[in-house]
């Protein structure tokens, strides 16, 4: 991998960003951009700059929610909202049946495939069309804030995803209305955010332990270039499984206290929540205390030590280190060889984390940088360096595991290399091991073992060739590897000049006519989900409404109402309920006007009645016959913009 970095000299950018960064995470995801300053910078939100991975849907199937009010649903439908997709994009059904135990959502594997579909309110959905719903509301948050329609992006993925899960990230993009430009592994992007070609020289390793993924990456620096010498990890590993080991500690507890909470999906929810909470606690003190209230009335409190929780989480934290070492040998350095280290992702703020990488690489590392947003910021830079024509910086990365193809006796025969730099293209020759072959199968494998077995196959398909005798035959296989770290093969008769080739594709992807039926569906039904989020948005002011009617009718105000008056109240709740079951937007909106207008003095009669209260309130008294406490007066704060 080779980068170059200038923020400096008199290049100016148009003020209309071209495209923008996505770290698509599997706890959180964050969009940022270049600005006309050429710095990076993360889009945030009225509620902050991340993003839950998390998406709800309604009862009829469609999206209700993605992110913040996504995750609020978590505790009251969690059949219906997915969250953790990251850990199942392009993998099959059997790589991911250990977890399905604590999720609350149903995972199938397709007729005929051993695809992944996600069953939530009657339908069956593929990782890469959830994902999408994420990436389509960081496409919105961007273009709110930059006040122009975003189409190019950069997407991040962890170093050591496979061509599958890359393709499927990749459709995922494409789904969502976004031209991927380049998907880009995480420690590399964080690498860019940091700036470390500005240094002379030297070497450092990224530790990137995010909520579900974990990858190493050593790189060299040299005079402005930075190439990735080695790469490692594992993309089933993170802060996710940190939570389930403590979720599934306190159920044990729970249990042997009479308290169950195994199947039901709510009670697991409220407990993982706080759990979560736990977790986090525990970053910045020795000894935390959480309440979680399993059901109305059910309330326990969970209390941890940081020591017990270390404990119950070291074989996991000692499981990322197996990598960083196999890293190390991979490059040829050793720890004390290493100028710096970079740590990324949420999950680095334990400190068992930290004392662990310290002690591995014998160097205290660098967090100064939000570890959360460090990628999505490396990602802006890349797609400002693919958008705006400068030609002095260069990203290269590496690919993570060896591409090979089947020889006779069920042998891999390796094409290209782990670690080998990125774009890359080799090419082999095969003969026939039979006489008068009509055909030669390739198929086409990703591993570093030996055997066909104990591979992926990635894809299969036969090149017609002249029968001759056995070892006559010539065929040469090429394979390259794009940007994207996407695999591409070409088989060639070397006699007769017959080709083919294909994108390779796993067999549980998404296929081209799958992709293009998706976005045909999302064309044709684009009206219909705009109005029923636009029903969604009138319904939640519509309840808040007739909650706080309800409630001001039973208290003293409403006492004071005539019978006329509340006559007319009664029929504007009532009519305010029965549209609310047309699930249109337009006669909720006209019925909740009718009920403000119904409204109007119990409303005046129920402020009347706050200030009386308030002024009679001895409490009040006190204070204003002490005056305002010197000591209490502080500097106002700047306000926060609510979009």
């Amino acid at each position: 991998m080779a980068i170059q970095i200038s923020f400096g000299g008199d290049k100016r950018r148009d003020k209309k960003v071209v495209a923008v960064g996505i770290d698509l995470g599997t706890t959180n995801s964050l969009v940022a951009y270049v600005g006309a300053d050429g710095k990076p910078q993360v889009i945030g939100g009225a509620d902050g700059p991340m993003v839950p991975s998390v998406i709800a849907f309604a009862a009829n199937g469609q999206v209700h929610a993605v992110g913040h009010t996504a995750n609020a649903q978590l505790l009251t439908h969690p059949e219906r909202t997915i969250y953790s997709v990251k850990r199942m994009m392009g993998r099959s059904a059997p790589e991911i049946v250990h977890e399905l135990g604590m999720l609350p959502f149903q995972v199938h594997r397709a007729a005929g495939s051993a695809a992944v579909r996600i069953e939530v309110a009657g339908q069956k959905l593929t990782p890469p069309e959830l994902s999408a719903h994420v990436l389509r509301e960081l496409k919105a948050r961007a273009e709110a804030h930059l006040g122009h329609a975003v189409e190019k992006a950069v997407i991040t993925v962890p170093a050591y995803f496979n061509d599958a899960q890359r393709q499927a990230t990749k459709d995922a993009g494409r789904l969502a209305g976004l031209d991927v430009l380049r998907i880009v592994n995480e420690p590399t992007a964080a690498a860019l955010a940091y700036g470390l070609d500005k240094k002379p020289q030297g070497r450092i390793v990224v530790y990137d332990l995010g909520g579900g993924t974990f990858d190493v990456s050593i790189l060299a620096m040299h005079e402005g270039l930075t190439e990735v010498l080695a790469t490692g990890g594992d993309t089933h590993l993170g802060g996710d499984d940190f939570d389930r080991l403590v979720v599934a500690t306190v159920a044990e507890q729970l249990e042997r206290a009479g308290i169950s909470v195994r199947g039901d999906a709510e009670k697991l929810q409220r407990l993982r929540k706080a759990c979560i909470e736990l977790k986090i606690a525990l970053s910045a003190s020795e000894h935390a205390v959480v309440q979680a209230e399993l059901l109305e009335g059910q309330r326990i409190e969970l209390a941890f030590d940081r020591t017990d929780f270390e404990a119950l989480i070291a074989p996991l934290v000692e499981k990322t280190l197996a990598p960083c070492r196999q890293a190390l040998r991979d490059s040829g350095l050793s720890a004390a060889e290493l100028d710096e280290v970079l740590l990324v992702g949420g999950s680095t703020r334990i400190p068992l984390v930290r004392r662990k990488v310290e002690e591995l690489f014998g160097k205290v590392p660098r967090g100064d940088i939000d570890p959360d947003q460090v990628v999505a910021l490396g990602a802006a830079v890349q797609a400002d360096i693919m958008t705006t024509g400068r030609r002095d910086m260069l990203l290269l990365d590496v690919t993570p595991l060896s591409l090979g193809m089947e020889t006779v006796g069920d042998v891999v025969v390796k094409i290209i290399n782990r670690n080998s730099a990125i774009p890359a293209s080799a090419t082999e020759e095969f003969t026939t091991s039979v006489d008068n072959q009509t055909g030669v199968v390739v198929h086409v494998l990703q591993g570093d073992r030996e055997l066909v077995k104990d591979c992926r196959s990635l894809a299969k398909f036969v090149i017609p060739i002249e029968p001759l005798p056995a070892g006559l035959a010539r065929v040469a296989v090429t394979f390259l590897i794009d940007a994207n770290g996407i695999l591409h093969v070409m088989a060639k008769d070397v006699r007769t000049g017959r080709e083919k080739s294909i994108e390779v594709k796993p067999t549980y992807g998404l296929t081209d006519d799958e992709v293009v039926r998706m976005l045909e569906d999302a064309f044709d039904h684009a009206e219909d989900d705009l109005n029923y989020r636009m029903f969604l948005d009138a319904k939640n002011e519509a309840d808040q409404i007739l909650e706080a009617t309800r409630r001001a009718l039973t208290g003293p105000a409403g006492q004071r109402l005539d019978a006329d008056e509340r006559e007319e109240i009664d029929g504007a709740i009532a009519g305010l309920s029965a549209a609310l079951r047309t699930q249109q937007a337009d006669p909720v909106r006209k019925a909740q006007r009718r009920l403000n207008d119904a409204t109007w003095r119990l409303a005046e009669l129920a402020l009347a009645e706050a200030l009386n209260t308030a002024v009679h309130d001895p409490r009040l008294a006190d204070v204003l016959a002490q005056g305002p406490d010197p000591a209490a007066v502080k500097p106002d704060h700047h306000g926060q913009r609510i979009k």
